[in-house]
Formats: C-alpha cells, structure tokens, sequence
C-alpha cells in the first residue's frame, strides 16, 4: 500500500516544507502579512492576448470541422493527444513533479516530460516554480494566478500580463534544486522551443496526414490547435472555477473548492479543496476513483503497479475526517468516504485493490 501520512501537521494546507522551502533551507512565512489584491495597473502582453484571440477563434472553427468533415481516426487521434497532454500536467509537472507525491523511474519521467512539452504550459522547471508560489502564497498578490483579482483573471488574464514584482520576488526564493537537478528535466528546459513546436504542433499534423490520408488542414485544426485550446482551458478552469463554484469540506478558509466539472475536464484536478488542504496526495482527491472522473490518479496507480513508481504519498482517512469536522464546511458526507452512496463493497473493494510496486 502506498504511504500514508501520520498526522495532519498543516493548519491552512498551504504551506509544505517540500514545497515552499526556501533557498537558504528555511520557510518564509510572510503569508499573513501579503498584501491582497486591490486596485492595480496591470502590464499587458498584447502579443500573448493577440495569440489567444486568434486561437481560441480557430478553435471555434476546429469544433465545427471535428464534427463536420474530419475522418473518426483523427478525432480518436486527438482525444488520445488530450489525454497524453492533460497527463503531462496532472501526473507530471503537477502531482509529480511540483509536489513530489509520488517517484517515478526515468521511462516514467521521459514520458511525462514529453507529454508535458505536448501541452505547451511552459517547461516543468518553469510550470512547477508557478505552482509552488501559488500553493505558499494562494490568494495574495504573490499568487501567480490569484483569484481574488476576478474570475478572468485567474482564468487567463494573470497571462495577458507580466508577472507583478511580488510574483517574480518570492518566486526567486522557491528552491527548485530538486528539479533543476534531473538530467530530464534540464534538457527540456535547455531545449524547449525546439522540443515544443515539434511535440506540440508538428506531429500532432504530420501523424494523421501520413498515418490515415486525413488533409492537412483538418489535421492542424482538430488533434493540434483545438485539442491545445481545451487542454489549456481544462487547466485554467482549476485556477477559475475550481477558485469560485464549489463545497469547502476539508477547509472552509480556503478558496479553492470541490468541483465535478473541472475535475472531469482536467482528468481529475478539480477536488481542489482536498488538494490545497493536503497538496501532497498523489490522488488530489479523498477518494481512489479509477475512470472518471480522476484517471489521472488510474493513471498513476497503474504506473505503480508496473514497477514505474512508487512511495505513492496518501492522507489516512482519520487524519482527512478529523480535518473535515474541525474546518470544514459540512459538506464532507459529499466528497468524501462518508458518502452514504458508497458502499461497503466499494470501500472494501478499492481498500484490497490497491497498486503496490511490481516485482
């Protein structure tokens, strides 16, 4: 069975040693001191608005033509691109690699980090610094994508901007050692913008052309620039309506929410309530769902049971119902193992198959 933890040791979920350590080994805990959002100029990046505008209008077109005049193995072709991509950032750069929930053997790592460059999110080293200020500093003006400046802001506008001084600031006390230091990682870095364009945008074209006589153009609208388009939003809908819509059972003091939608969009991502209260749960949720709506976590325990990783981290159910009761909103019979719809077939069931290390 994978490790669970012992004790629940964090009192906002916010602050992991692992995460938010500090370069010089210490943590710094200015978060209740951060100055939350209130009025500001923003600096725009007209040239990543432009990229956006006419993306998501392409996109809008690919939609049509996916339905419309695109072969059925393109459109299997570009699901399977989803999946890959949306791995990329869930299993990798996310649960992986930003939080270290789980290790992973370098075919394991190779894959992910190819998946990752398919997404197009910025480089893991990169993504994972963004994400580790997020966690320490959720909802301040040190946030990357801070939600309490709006909706669209932490959608997509935090990319219509350039980073304010207090991001770029603690973002250069995050000690991203861990990850500079893996030989895969650093050649993704060092090589990104020639790994991401052929990743992300050339073969994605190229594999249906040769592959199934589809056309060029249907080939670059549907499994390229529309599986593209929603795999961003699937990850944006986390910062955006996974910040706003949503039960609190774990913490009421939290933003981030529990939310069905985005957790089916984004492969698992959206039970974000449990995640910023116990961010380092290779599952992001209470419960082992193996389809939907957490087949990132599937994805994971199948890995383990191949011998591909292992020290699966995981959050016993007392420490999580003792959590719920002390800070949650009430809503935890919902979400969690107190749901009256699971059984104890079901909870028996998921407890014995459980992934352990292959031999």
């Amino acid at each position: 069975m994978p490790p669970q933890a012992e004790a629940d040791t964090s009192t906002t979920g916010v602050l992991y040693e692992s995460d938010v350590q500090t370069k010089d080994g210490g943590l710094d805990r200015e978060v209740a001191g951060m100055k939350y959002a209130g009025s500001k100029k923003y600096d725009l990046v007209y040239a990543n608005i432009i990229w956006f505008i006419l993306l998501h209008i392409a996109s809008l077109y690919a939609l049509y033509v996916a339905f419309a005049d695109t072969m059925w193995q393109t459109n299997v072709f570009a699901f399977v691109c989803y999946l890959q991509s949306g791995m990329g950032i869930t299993a990798g750069v996310h649960r992986l690699w930003a939080h270290k929930a789980f290790k992973a053997k370098w075919p394991l790592r190779l894959t992910l980090m190819l998946w990752n460059t398919m997404a197009f999110q910025d480089s893991v080293i990169d993504w994972a610094r963004d994400h580790r200020v997020h966690h320490k500093y959720s909802d301040t003006d040190a946030d990357p994508h801070n939600a309490v400046r709006g909706f669209f802001f932490a959608h997509v506008g935090w990319l219509c901007c350039r980073k304010s001084d207090q991001v770029k600031a603690k973002g250069q006390l995050i000690d991203m050692s861990d990850l500079e230091n893996d030989p895969i990682l650093a050649f993704q870095k060092k090589y990104y913008m020639k790994l991401m364009p052929l990743v992300c945008f050339i073969l994605p074209t190229v594999i249906p052309v040769y592959g199934w006589d589809e056309s060029w153009a249907n080939a670059f609208l549907v499994p390229t620039l529309l599986r593209y388009a929603i795999v961003l939003n699937a990850t944006w809908s986390v910062n955006s309506f996974a910040h706003f819509f949503g039960h609190r059972p774990y913490d009421n003091a939290l933003n981030p929410r529990e939310n069905l939608g985005v957790a089916c969009v984004a492969l698992g991502e959206g039970f974000h309530n449990f995640h910023h209260t116990f961010p380092w749960d290779y599952k992001s949720s209470e419960l082992p769902f193996y389809t939907l709506p957490n087949p990132s976590s599937a994805f994971i325990d199948f890995m383990a049971y191949i011998g591909q990783a292992s020290d699966l981290k995981t959050v016993s159910n007392a420490v999580v119902r003792r959590r719920a009761k002390r800070t949650g909103d009430g809503t935890h019979k919902i979400w969690g193992w107190d749901d009256t719809d699971l059984t104890a077939e079901f909870k028996k069931d998921v407890t014995i198959h459980r992934p352990t290390k292959a031999n």
